[in-house]
């Protein structure tokens, strides 16, 4: 089994990637965003505390997450492949993850960085926020701080996969189907035992 981390900013295109490696190499897609959006959608307790924190621009709690991720990951022991898009969001998820892995005797074996300047991340989530009914998308003050959230948080994981030596960074103002050529070919390697 492979696992693969889609890692970036919100809107860097994490999501457009996730989708199309898991229909090209069969892996399950564990998107926590779209998780959170069915549980909200349902009104159910995990749903509303996720929609408050989401509203405030806030990540969720650590443990609400972790706890959905484990259930992911044992319901697919057959799969070929994992690809997490939107966790892990902080070092200590990072952590829980290596070690939810590591007793199914697996690892993180590629993490695929998208960088885009944060001037075209605002411009790509407010364009999104005109179709996605979301509206932590439609507020600029909201993006903000969900930037501000992610480089503090979420961007000291890069140095953390780096060490760990799975990590490759992507310039995200590439054509879509650029991206999905390097990510797959670097996927290929992995899959083929001929490198990281």
């Amino acid at each position: 089994m492979i696992n693969v981390v889609m890692f970036g900013p919100p809107g860097a295109g994490k999501g457009t990637q996730a989708k199309l490696l898991s229909e090209k190499f069969g892996f399950v897609y564990v998107a926590t965003g779209d998780m959170f959006r069915n549980h909200i959608k349902n009104e159910t307790p995990l749903g509303k505390l996720a929609q408050f924190y989401i509203d405030k621009g806030d990540l969720v709690p650590d443990e609400v997450t972790v706890n959905m991720i484990k259930e992911e990951i044992t319901k697919n022991p057959e799969a070929s492949g994992i690809i997490f898009d939107g966790f892990p969001r902080t070092i200590v998820q990072a952590e829980v993850l290596d070690e939810l892995l590591k007793d199914n005797n697996q690892k993180i074996d590629a993490v695929f960085a998208l960088e885009v300047p944060e001037e075209v991340l605002i411009q790509r989530i407010l364009n999104r926020g005109k179709t996605s009914g979301r509206k932590d998308d439609t507020d600029p003050r909201t993006i903000k701080r969900r930037l501000e959230k992610y480089h503090t948080a979420t961007e000291p994981l890069k140095k953390y996969y780096d060490e760990k030596q799975v990590l490759h960074s992507i310039d995200g103002l590439q054509s879509i189907d650029e991206i999905h050529r390097l990510i797959s070919e670097i996927i290929e390697h992995i899959q083929n035992g001929d490198g990281r």
